[in-house]
């Protein structure tokens, strides 16, 4: 009798094991492959994310090199994501073509690919949750101009020429320039990799050959740091304006050492990047780009409640 009962009950257990595997099986897990975690801008990010997936309940993992030069890295973290085999996937590409091949893999596997911040070479990806860096950049020219009366060198510190945000930053910029601004001439466009400390050398070599330089854009938060940082090194007064936010930026546009900055929306990227993977999940249509928007803040209206709600430390 005792024999029976535990085979009844050992029978039973196993039903119910086997019918909470499934369950387990069925969690929508979405890993996202960020650029990085060293900058305020990718903890932004990652807090969107984390509040979209308590809102869609579903499981999310943030990770990304420990520097933006980490390409080989980043797509060694994309191929240990992929093993896994997620729902759906966020990937903000540190070189928009390097990636192609194992997102082809995800694509074969029916993955939905959510493109974020840095979009790939692909129409493999269904939709990029981004700012428009060509708009916001060219804002940044016509900022510069404005600061320094229309005419004289500037040039351009950038955190790389292989990701879709270094690409779009630098030429929204210089197309500006080149198409409105006739008396404002580019010396010099260098790549720092987003470190402030190489940009920071940049910006002191770049000040070194050009005594005549009215101003720097540095095109993201470590560059912009970097630029700053170079420039109070060499005792140079010039025009700086930033990209990004972040504790020391946004010190330094209070106390007027930085000109002003493009902020863009970190949260809301990380927000509608899951969003959109739940969305490619359940079917929906999405719009080839999701625009998360950008604004220019300076010391005037850095207090506005409409910038302060996408500024971050």
């Amino acid at each position: 009798m005792l024999k029976r009962r535990t085979l009844t009950w050992t029978l039973g257990l196993a039903a119910g094991i086997g019918l909470a595997l499934p369950v387990c099986a069925q969690e929508t897990y979405i890993p996202l492959i960020s650029k990085g975690f060293q900058h305020q801008f990718w903890q932004a990010v990652k807090a969107g994310a984390d509040q979209a997936a308590k809102d869609f309940k579903v499981k999310v993992t943030f990770e990304g090199p420990e520097t933006e030069a980490m390409v080989d890295k980043q797509i060694d973290m994309l191929s240990a994501a992929l093993a896994k085999h997620p729902k759906a996937l966020g990937f903000a590409a540190l070189d928009s073509k390097a990636a192609i091949p194992l997102l082809k893999k995800a694509q074969a596997e029916k993955i939905p690919v959510v493109a974020f911040d840095s979009g790939v070479d692909s129409d493999i990806p269904v939709t990029t949750a981004t700012t428009d860096n060509l708009a916001a950049a060219a804002l940044a020219a016509d900022k510069m101009a404005e600061f320094i009366g229309k005419e004289g060198d500037v040039a351009v510190v950038v955190h790389d020429q292989t990701s879709r945000t270094g690409i779009d930053r630098r030429d929204g910029f210089l197309n500006r320039m080149k198409s409105t601004y006739p008396k404002i001439k580019i010396v010099s466009v260098q790549y720092g990799g987003g470190d402030q400390l190489k940009s920071t050398e940049i910006t002191k070599s770049i000040l070194q050959a050009n005594p005549n330089l009215k101003g720097i854009f540095g095109a993201n938060e470590g560059s912009a740091i970097g630029v700053l940082n170079g420039a109070k090194e060499m005792k140079r007064k010039i025009v700086v304006i930033g990209y990004d936010s972040g504790k020391q930026q946004k010190e330094a546009i209070t106390s007027g050492a930085m000109a002003g900055a493009i902020t863009q929306n970190p949260v809301g990227i990380g927000y509608k990047t899951v969003e959109a993977a739940v969305k490619a999940l359940k079917g929906e249509k999405l719009p080839k780009v999701i625009d998360t928007g950008f604004y220019w803040y300076d010391k005037s209206n850095i207090a506005d409640p409409k910038i302060a709600a996408v500024l971050y430390d």
